[in-house]
Parts: C-alpha cells; sequence; structure tokens
C-alpha cells in the first residue's frame, strides 16, 4: 500500500517542479525529500520525475499519481477542517451556499424549517457560481451547496463529493406587464422569435432553447440579478425565460407557461462524501421539500 506521506511530499516536488522548494516548503531537509520519493519510484517501479536542465518534470505515471496526490490533499485538509470544528464544537453552525434564485427563494424557506427544529442553529449563506460552490464544499468552507444544470444535460459528478438530487424546476416565459402577450396564460415560445431577450449568459439555456424552438434570440441584456432582470421587464426591454423558483421574486412581471415542452433545470446539493454533518443532510431534506412545493 502506498504511504500516504511519501505521496503527499511528491506531491509537493511535483507542484513546485523543485526538490529544494518542496524541502522549504514542508520544511524538510532536501536529501529526506528525495529520499522519499526515490522510495515511491523503487515501490512502484516506474520513473516519476525526470530531472531535465530546466528543472523537473512528469513522467505519464508522474501525472497519474499526481491526480491521486492532490485528492489525497484535499481530503485530508476537508478532515483537518471537520475535526477541527468539531472539537471546537462548531457543530451548531451549518454554512450553506446556492445560486441566486435558490438564494431568493428554497434556502430561506429551508433555514427556517431548520430553525424551528434546533433554534440553537447559527446558518451562513452565501451566494457563487456552480464550480465554486463544489469547491467550497471540498475545501471545507461550505458544509452544503445548492447548485442546478440543464435539465438536458448529462448530471456532473464531483470526486469526493455525494451528490444529493432536489428535484426538476421548468422555466417560463417572462414578459412586463405591458407587453402584448402579458393577459394570455400560456404561448408557444416562437411568439418571441422578434424580442429583445434579457439572460444569464449569450450561449447557454436560454439561447439553445430558443434555437430549438426554430430561431435565435437577440440576446440585449447579459445578467443574473433578479432585480436587473425585473427592471428591463418591467420597462418593456426585453422578455425572458425565468425559473419558476423566480416567479414568485417578480413582482409585477407576467410569466407565462411554455405549450411546448417547457426547458428544465435540473436541481441538485453537495455535501462531503464522508463526514457530512448532520444539519447539512437535514437542509438537504428541506430544500427538497421546498422545492417541491414551489414547482
Amino acid at each position: 500500500m502506498l504511504d500516504p506521506r511519501r505521496l503527499l511530499t511528491f506531491r509537493e516536488v511535483a507542484e513546485r517542479r523543485s526538490f529544494s522548494r518542496a524541502a522549504e516548503s514542508l520544511a524538510l531537509t532536501q536529501p529526506a525529500v528525495s529520499q522519499q520519493v526515490g522510495a515511491l519510484e523503487r515501490q512502484l517501479g516506474t520513473e516519476l520525475l525526470e530531472r531535465k536542465p530546466g528543472g523537473l518534470a512528469l513522467t505519464e505515471a508522474g501525472e497519474l499519481l499526481l491526480a491521486h496526490a492532490n485528492a489525497l490533499s484535499e481530503r485530508v485538509r476537508l478532515a483537518d477542517t471537520q475535526l477541527r470544528e468539531l472539537v471546537a464544537a462548531g457543530g451548531a453552525r451549518l454554512h450553506v451556499g446556492a445560486f441566486p434564485t435558490a438564494l431568493a427563494s428554497v434556502v430561506p424557506a429551508a433555514i427556517g424549517a431548520l430553525r424551528q427544529s434546533d433554534p440553537e442553529l447559527l446558518v451562513e449563506a452565501r451566494e457563487a457560481s456552480t464550480p465554486d460552490l463544489a469547491a467550497g464544499v471540498v475545501s471545507g468552507d461550505l458544509h452544503v451547496a445548492v447548485c442546478f444544470e440543464d435539465a438536458a444535460a448529462e448530471p456532473r459528478s464531483y470526486p469526493g463529493l455525494r451528490r444529493h438530487e432536489l428535484g426538476g424546476e421548468p422555466m417560463d416565459a417572462a414578459v412586463g406587464p405591458d407587453h402584448r402577450l402579458a393577459r394570455r396564460r400560456a404561448i408557444r415560445l416562437d411568439l418571441l422569435a422578434e424580442e429583445t431577450w434579457t439572460a444569464p449568459s449569450p450561449d447557454q439555456l436560454i439561447y439553445r432553447t430558443c434555437v430549438a424552438a426554430g430561431f435565435e434570440p437577440r440576446i440585449a441584456y447579459i445578467t443574473r440579478d433578479p432585480l436587473a432582470i425585473r427592471g428591463l421587464l418591467a420597462a418593456g426591454l426585453a422578455v425572458t425565460l425565468a425559473p419558476r423558483l423566480l416567479a414568485g421574486q417578480l413582482p409585477g412581471i407576467r410569466t407565462l407557461r411554455l405549450l411546448d415542452k417547457p426547458p428544465r433545470r435540473r436541481l441538485y446539493a453537495l455535501t462531503p462524501e464522508a463526514g457530512a454533518r448532520p444539519a447539512a443532510l437535514a437542509f438537504v431534506d428541506a430544500v427538497a421539500a421546498a422545492v417541491a412545493a414551489d414547482t
């Protein structure tokens, strides 16, 4: 079995491309670092590093082992964070991350449900993108994260993290109160083909949905901010597709069901694969219940 200490020493050398700099970082002597890496190479029966005039370079075996060493390093850091919190009696605090729509809708509902059963629980929440949310759970900065993805795409997987499915969320057309279609209950998406659009990005879910409906949307406003979206629609400057969770956060804006099969987002939560807090798992259940109630 590989010695974790040797793996982490090799990782430091591989990252810094130098035995001396790795030794300085690890507070070891250079011979000690060289001996550990040499012992690892002998155990594996292959070279991990090539000594070149310009410095060290990884072999194919070294590249493979570095990926595993990085995963080991992440788990060790996470274990350290979790244990420090446990020893410091930090179990009464829960760090939550979420995307903006969830933070404006189901996350407050879930926090409220948790606080009813555990009034002493302190919850801190922050907004972030999906990659940053996943990284926060990996590092231990977050105990749980609420994320989303296009339901038409393959579900994302995250090494070292457990994924919890929260349900699907349909998208509705959203227009201003004075829009020509505002009195409708449901429409075909192609009726908005000539409109100016706002979207969170120029080429993701909204763009692809419109293209699938037979037209390329003219996206003039790029924003994820619910207040900005509401302002643009209320002023008659744009239309959009809004996730159903957001509909209740846009007062005065008309949301219209789509007659054809509407696009959907897939909602999920992430917790550590090992050492997830009971409060984090209870939060996941509370979010799932809030999603089911709102969609």
